[in-house]
């Protein structure tokens, strides 16, 4: 019998990441990770099959921990992407009230996205925690009616909590977009619509950056994301592209001869299909 593919994530099962892994992989056995840089580990270390790290939300942006995993492992390929619609919950446990609450804890990343619910309650002390689903297993542990979590529903369910208040994200097309990570490439059918993911570093001289965009410019390859993280010395940067293009484009491999010649370096993190949830859903750590 085939053995179905372990699936790092962070946080406690129930959280989106687990539901992320699911929209890949309905088979797989997600594994639970106490941070980012666990689950890249993970997957560099042949503990797991995969990884799966939220890399941005609509509403609260760009999750950092998850860059900083990809660079600091240099044997990780990006494989995937999926998106995931990110809907809210104010969870208790059984008998517990908003009213009555004193406490709600979650990850900062899920407390960002819900700015609105937490400022129209200002008598509920807000507690970060480093899951959603792991702060929703610590409210149905402790058993107090005055603190609650917010999760999803996934995680309700899983640990038995009432939910007390629904969709509490500050706006309903929230979504956050995770890339699964391996440690081998995956090839892709000429002509999919694909994503490349490059990490970079530039001289630190006035245009800089520049050169990296002009060949991008000049080969008519669209760049849907770019990131820059501090790199080993105070004040340098590394610079994370995404790329959109068709597979198996020549301008694509031609752009990337031309930044090699003008940054400092250059690794690509891996070439993945696009989402088709997230083109569709778009007009998203947990």
């Amino acid at each position: 019998m085939t053995r179905s593919a372990r699936i790092a994530f962070q946080g406690e099962l129930g959280a989106f990441s687990e539901e992320a892994i699911r929209n890949i992989d309905s088979q797989a056995t997600a594994v639970p990770c106490r941070d980012f840089i666990d689950v890249a580990q993970a997957v560099e270390n042949g503990d797991v099959d995969a990884g799966m790290l939220p890399i941005e939300n609509t509403l609260a942006g760009s999750v950092v921990g998850s860059y900083d995993a990809l660079k600091s492992c240099e044997s990780l390929r990006v494989v995937a992407e999926t998106v995931v619609e990110i809907h809210h919950c104010v969870m208790g446990v059984r008998g517990a009230t908003i009213d009555a609450l004193t406490t709600v804890e979650s990850h900062p990343v899920a407390l960002a996205q819900c700015t609105r619910w937490l400022r129209a309650h200002p008598a509920i002390v807000v507690r970060a925690a480093y899951d959603t689903a792991g702060a929703a297993r610590d409210v149905a542990a402790q058993g107090d009616v005055r603190a609650a979590a917010i999760a999803g529903r996934h995680a309700a369910a899983r640990y038995d909590l009432e939910i007390l208040a629904a969709d509490v994200e500050d706006r309903s097309d929230n979504q956050t977009r995770f890339l699964m990570v391996s440690r081998a490439p995956r090839a892709l059918d000429p002509g999919v619509s694909a994503r490349t993911a490059l990490l970079v570093t530039t001289p630190n001289v006035p245009g800089a950056l520049l050169r990296v965009l002009e060949p991008l410019a000049r080969h008519e390859i669209n760049m849907s994301k770019l990131e820059s993280r501090p790199a080993d010395e105070p004040w340098h940067y590394h610079f994370f592209l995404e790329l959109d293009h068709a597979a198996g484009d020549p301008q694509l491999a031609a752009a990337i001869g031309e930044l090699r010649g003008v940054t400092e370096s250059l690794r690509v993190l891996g070439t993945y299909a696009r989402s088709v949830a997230g083109r569709a859903r778009r007009g998203v750590p947990d």
